[in-house]
């Protein structure tokens, strides 16, 4: 299938789309290089960035944020913010840096992003929200300009008026998280509702991809809610979490999964100490060593000694001592 102009890469990719989400303080280039490795999806994006931030004089200190390797590609830059002409702004700067698409941020719950009026703040300002999807459009400069979102803010009710308004718009993707703001990640995603949505689609947007997100535990537990929904693919966000084979549908032994582990930690040492060329005169580590660990769990579940292997991990400093800990804990399994 070739691209059109609306679309880009979007028209390309084969169905069903399975893309791996955004998630603040997890899904960095060290992060996505494991999956790009391991069993690779069909798109990626990066943790989202301030818009805002990005057109102010700490642009540099969030430019690590936007780091990538040409073996994630097709890659899509996540922005969030809420004015308009700010999105039209930094359109060319996403360009230069070589991405493959653009996203917006319409969902996130958190408070601070919420205040700023971004985030799932828009679900509550469709007019806003359009204006942003139209400006991000101006300036993207050909890049397709895609959404992330929630069903509502409140209530599932919202759904249908949401939906329409971003639809109008023709988005080249638009990503739902099958749950409200409200809701949060407390009830089980509304799978129910995602035939809806796509009939929405059909009507108003017919070329705009849509995918559903939420609970896919497994790749074929995404494909099978590809089928009953009707929808492009499924965005995974948690089911992946701690393991980059998620999409190749494989399932490693221990031994392979703590190898990794060690990897992941070098390559996130590596890629944000301040010896890194491309944060040469920013000073000091671009990401905490501590932001790693919080992968640790996810890395040592399910096997004898798990627990107190994870508990030295915790308490290690740099990717030397993890990879001796788990060096020393593979000798005596």
């Amino acid at each position: 299938m070739i691209a059109d102009d609306k679309t880009g890469f979007w028209a390309t990719l084969p169905r069903p789309i399975m893309a791996l989400a955004p998630m603040a303080n997890v899904t960095d280039e060290a992060f996505r290089r494991m999956f790009a490795e391991c069993g690779k999806p069909d798109v990626l994006w990066t943790e989202f960035v301030s818009v805002e931030g990005l057109l102010s004089r700490g642009r540099e200190k969030l430019l690590a944020d936007l780091w990538f390797s040409t073996e994630e590609r097709p890659i899509v830059a996540q922005i969030f913010g809420s004015k308009p002409e700010q999105f039209e702004a930094i359109g060319p700067l996403l360009k230069e840096l070589g991405f493959d698409g653009i996203d917006i941020n319409m969902g996130c719950p958190d408070r601070g992003v919420e205040r700023s009026g971004a985030g799932a703040a828009l679900i509550k300002d469709p007019t806003r929200a359009k204006e942003i999807i139209r400006a991000a459009k101006r300036g993207a400069g050909g890049l397709p300009v895609s959404v992330k979102t929630r069903l509502g803010y409140r209530s599932t009710e919202e759904m249908n008026g949401w939906m329409t308004a971003l639809f109008e718009e023709e988005p080249a993707a638009l990503v739902v998280h099958l749950r409200t703001r409200a809701e949060m990640s407390a009830v089980p995603a509304h799978w129910d509702i995602a035939p809806k949505i796509v009939e929405l689609r059909g009507k108003i947007a017919p070329k705009t991809v849509v995918l559903g997100n939420g609970d896919a535990r497994s790749l074929e537990d995404a494909r099978q809610k590809t089928r009953e929904s009707g929808m492009d693919g499924v965005m995974t966000g948690s089911g992946a979490f701690g393991n980059p084979w998620f999409f190749s549908g494989r399932t490693p032994d221990i031994k392979e999964r703590l190898e990794r582990l060690v990897t992941h930690t070098e390559l996130f040492e590596k890629l944000y100490r301040s010896d890194n060329p491309r944060a040469i005169g920013k000073g000091g580590r671009l990401k905490n060593f501590e932001v790693m660990k919080k992968h640790y769990k996810s890395y040592t579940t399910g096997f004898d000694g798990s627990k107190e292997l994870r508990i030295h991990l915790m308490e290690a400093k740099n990717a030397a001592e993890v990879r001796k800990i788990v060096r020393d804990f593979l000798k005596k399994s």
